[in-house]
């Protein structure tokens, strides 16, 4: 499905506040409720939109630590990185998994209560999978950004 302008300006307002209600997001578009309505079960139906969340400071509910974790495989045949995808995407304290190119094979955006809780993600992701090859950990020191807003724009 094609994005409208529209759905543009629908899509911007949600990422910015998904608490906005149905009547300012028609002001903001000149249009109905009920248009908007229509426009917002389309793009939730046709998965435009996947998923409406709240957006938490990990530090205020215990989760003190992020780190950005590169991991190598053994091996890439694909059974293995659907069970490693499996794995890490089921597991809580991962928030972001991106299966990249480059010297690594997988990005992870993780969160711990502190180092000891982070030792514990290691073994229950890495050590004890044998085809985790390395990975590499870096602490992150400061949140500058963090979001997952993506730029609609319709030319």
């Amino acid at each position: 499905m094609e994005v409208t302008s529209t759905d543009a300006k629908i899509l911007n307002a949600l990422q910015e506040d998904a608490r906005i209600g149905l009547e300012t997001l028609a002001e903001m578009t000149g249009l109905s409720t009920a248009t908007v309505q229509r426009h917002l079960k389309r793009m939730r139906e046709d998965g435009t939109i996947v998923q409406e969340v709240v957006l938490v400071d990990p530090a205020k509910v215990g989760q003190g630590m992020t780190m950005v974790v590169m991991v190598e495989l053994e091996r890439e045949r694909l059974d293995q990185i659907d069970q490693f995808t499996r794995r890490v995407t089921a597991d809580p304290n991962v928030q972001q998994c991106y299966y990249i190119t480059g010297e690594a094979d997988f990005c992870l955006v993780c969160t711990a209560r502190d180092i000891e809780d982070f030792e514990r993600l290691t073994h229950r992701l890495f050590f004890h999978d044998a085809n985790v090859r390395r990975f590499r950990t870096s602490v992150v020191m400061s949140r500058k950004k963090a979001g997952l807003n993506v730029p609609v724009v319709v030319e």
